[in-house]
């Protein structure tokens, strides 16, 4: 599914005070236009940030299909982002643990994506590469992606919950080249999240069912999506809504204000004094 880009706003966000009072308000309080409503704002200006400014007007990379995590990244101003998803196989042994799992497939999948994308010279190579990916794991620890087939779905969900209680861990890498010859050449950083799900007991086969037949979980990790109709299967939740939904924002913002972080600082890392070495 095509996700349209957010249109930038024409006119600057209402003031708080404005934004408290309804519509009605501003009708009854409108000198001479009684009735007439005024048109709704445009959305808010993106965030003003130091890294976020520098990488409006390049090429971001998004190295997944995945429509929400472009609407995630959407979130946080980055409207522009080049879809190129990875090719890795995603085959990765389980005994690895949930952890590493996740996060050398997010790994793979970034550095996939970079060695292609960084030679491109149709779109030039990019300002920054961000991949991801999400796990489910069942509370006796076993590791859940998407669904193979329909009674492999229903089994899934009949499973997460029976057993009440599950996690989802989302890995998130993000790299950057560097300009300087500066060995491997990039900048990455990575992050892992873990978010507590909790179903409802309660939940009948005949709904979960129902749930599988809409086809709305087929291309999730656990078999459901939190932000559509695989919301009635959850009762509460413990951490990081869009670590569900699939990029947990605030430490993806993170990742990339440290990967954007100007190359002499670094660089301090590789430094080493001589004098040090002397004394030594």
């Amino acid at each position: 599914m095509d996700v349209k880009e957010p249109l930038l706003p024409s006119e600057p966000p209402p003031s708080y005070e404005d934004a408290r009072k309804s519509p009605l308000a501003h009708n009854r309080s409108a000198s001479g236009t009684a009735g007439i409503r005024r048109p709704p704002p445009g959305p808010p200006p993106p965030l003003n940030l130091p890294a976020l400014n520098d990488l409006r007007g390049s090429r971001v990379v998004l190295a997944s299909a995945s429509p929400r995590r472009r609407q995630l990244l959407a979130q946080i101003g980055l409207t522009k982002v080049d879809i190129c998803p990875s090719k890795f196989a995603e085959n990765l042994d389980h005994s690895l643990g949930a952890l590493n799992y996740v996060l050398e497939t997010a790994s793979a999948k970034v550095h996939d994506v970079y060695k292609i994308e960084i030679n491109n010279t149709e779109r030039g190579e990019p300002a920054i590469v961000i991949a991801a990916d999400t796990i489910i794991v069942s509370h006796d620890g076993r590791i859940l992606e998407k669904p193979r087939n329909e009674a492999d779905h229903i089994a899934m969900l009949k499973m997460l919950r029976d057993q009440r209680e599950h996690k989802v861990m989302t890995a998130v890498a993000v790299m950057r080249p560097l300009e300087s010859a500066v060995d491997p050449g990039y900048n990455m950083e990575t992050h892992v999240e873990e978010t507590t799900v909790k179903f409802d007991p309660a939940i009948s086969d005949e709904l979960i069912l129902a749930y599988v037949k809409t086809r709305d979980g087929n291309d999730k990790a656990g078999g459901y999506g939190i932000q559509t109709a695989g919301s009635i299967l959850i009762e509460r939740i413990e951490g990081s809504y869009d670590n569900v939904v699939g990029l947990p924002l605030r430490a993806t913002l993170k990742l990339i204000e440290k990967v954007m972080e100007p190359e002499e600082e670094e660089e301090g890392d590789f430094f080493v004094d001589s004098r040090e070495e002397e004394e030594e």
